[in-house]
């Protein structure tokens, strides 16, 4: 007899084993189906140890300019296996307590590749040989994997992406990073301050595309001016790799093609979904180039079938993928007869969006173009670090936050930043935009001083012509 759960969840990422706690919590029968980790990508080779290679990477460089805080750090180095190996440390670290997570909510745990084989059916292949599991619903969760270039393909030897990155062969001397989303970025920016020479090829007309372009421009100037080499509007034609290491031929923006010599190249060119071949085209589930489309609670066009995280329409970020297992959990116990929960659609612009280099950004909501291009008449406010008091006390005066409002009704539209700690400050206008928050209360809030923050009221004050310290 078939094991039978009211909810079955493939894949046990941020989105995947989220989903399956929150069903838990609401009295259903989970049983989740992983093939590799609990934790998924994110916590054992994405989010969680890429943070603290960057951690490592930040002391690094405060160590190197000691000096400026009145300290002394003589001969310091860097150790890449000690620094891969406590990354590693805290990846599995991390993927003990999702384990422990799953035992403490009775979640049955199968592990092995799972593939729908009709309504409310799933074989799981893998420790067990193969078994046949019955749900009532079923979410897909699967998650996406590094895109290669056609003519860049990942070896792990010359040619990374991020997750050869993380626990690099050798340490890399001359690195080409192709992409500057917030993977390649963050990339650029451990092994520069890891001491390696670093260039980044965009093919956009500017680094951190998604981001306002206020927030590009200092990032690009930054990073220049800590060593990075950016090209924007510029390509990267061709890639042959030796013993001796990489000859990358880069067309930049004059239209002129030049070969460069690089150790190593990280590609990092966006994400794949993870979708082939677990049984949704059988199933006649609405895909376009992989991506599943799903309404606002996660269902697919096919009842019993929903879909969270890198498998369906961006961001494609942990936190949406949380917050889109929740959702579709509670929707779930909703439809099966729990009429105290109470889901709610998921609002994509109150999801925030964060990048962990040095400085860090952060962002929700619409940047100035976009909300000019939506069309609205906008009051723009910026701050910047080197007013704050906190800031300069750091030493950390490189920065400033932007807010856009809509002129008319005083609702905050989007909120960009750049900065130490940014990723961190973010959290407070993402509230702000979830609670519809207009000009008018962020204004009457009273915030800590002194404090990074302080910084937030500036900017809203800014946008009406009232900052204080500037």
């Amino acid at each position: 007899m078939a094991d039978q759960y009211d909810l079955l969840v493939l894949g046990s990422g941020p989105g995947g084993y989220v989903a399956a706690i929150r069903g838990a919590q609401l009295g259903l029968k989970v049983g989740i189906v992983e093939r590799e980790l609990l934790g998924g990508i994110c916590l054992n080779w994405g989010c969680i140890p890429t943070k603290a290679l960057l951690r490592s990477a930040e002391v690094f460089n405060q160590m190197k300019h000691a000096a400026s805080y009145g300290l002394a750090a003589d001969n310091i180095r860097a150790d890449i296996d000690a620094v891969v190996k406590r990354s590693r440390g805290v990846a599995k670290q991390l993927n003990q307590g999702v384990t422990h997570l799953m035992r403490k909510n009775k979640i049955t745990v199968h592990m092995g590749t799972g593939v729908i084989k009709g309504a409310g059916q799933v074989e799981v292949t893998g420790e067990k040989g193969t078994e046949v599991l019955s749900a009532k619903h079923v979410i897909v969760a699967t998650g996406a994997r590094a895109r290669d270039l056609p003519f860049a393909k990942a070896d792990g030897d010359r040619i990374w992406t991020y997750r050869h990155a993380m626990v690099p062969p050798a340490m890399p001397t001359k690195l080409l990073v192709i992409g500057s989303g917030a993977i390649g970025i963050e990339f650029a920016s451990f092994y520069n301050d890891m001491g390696a020479d670093v260039t980044v090829v965009e093919m956009m007309d500017r680094i951190v595309p998604v981001e306002d372009a206020d927030v590009s421009a200092f990032l690009e100037k930054s990073l220049t001016k800590q060593g990075i080499t950016i090209l924007t509007g510029a390509g990267v034609e061709s890639i042959a790799t030796s013993a001796a290491g990489v000859k990358a031929k880069i067309k930049g923006k004059d239209g002129n093609s030049a070969e460069h010599d690089f150790s190593h190249v990280i590609v990092a060119v966006g994400i794949v979904p993870n979708t082939e071949n677990i049984g949704l085209e059988a199933l006649g589930v609405a895909a376009e180039r992989g991506i599943i489309a799903i309404d606002g609670y996660g269902r697919t066009n096919v009842p019993g079938v929903w879909a969270i995280g890198d498998v369906t329409p961006g961001p494609w970020l942990a936190h949406k993928a949380s917050h889109e297992g929740v959702i579709a959990a509670e929707a779930i116990a909703q439809a099966l007869g729990n009429t105290e929960v109470h889901p709610h659609p998921m609002d994509r612009l109150n999801i925030p969006g964060c990048t962990y280099c040095h400085p860090q950004v952060a962002s929700v909501g619409l940047t100035e173009a976009k909300a000019k291009e939506a069309g609205h008449e906008v009051k723009v406010g910026t701050f910047p670090f080197i007013g704050n008091g906190k800031a300069i006390a750091l030493g950390e005066a490189e920065g400033f936050i932007k807010t856009v409002f809509d002129a008319q009704t005083g609702e905050l539209l989007g909120a960009h930043m750049i900065g130490a700690e940014v990723t961190e400050l973010i959290q407070g206008y993402v509230v702000g935009k979830t609670l519809e928050t207009t000009e008018a209360e962020l204004m009457h809030t009273v915030f800590a001083h002194p404090t990074l923050s302080e910084m937030m009221h500036e900017s809203v004050l800014a946008a009406y012509g009232r900052a204080l310290h500037i």
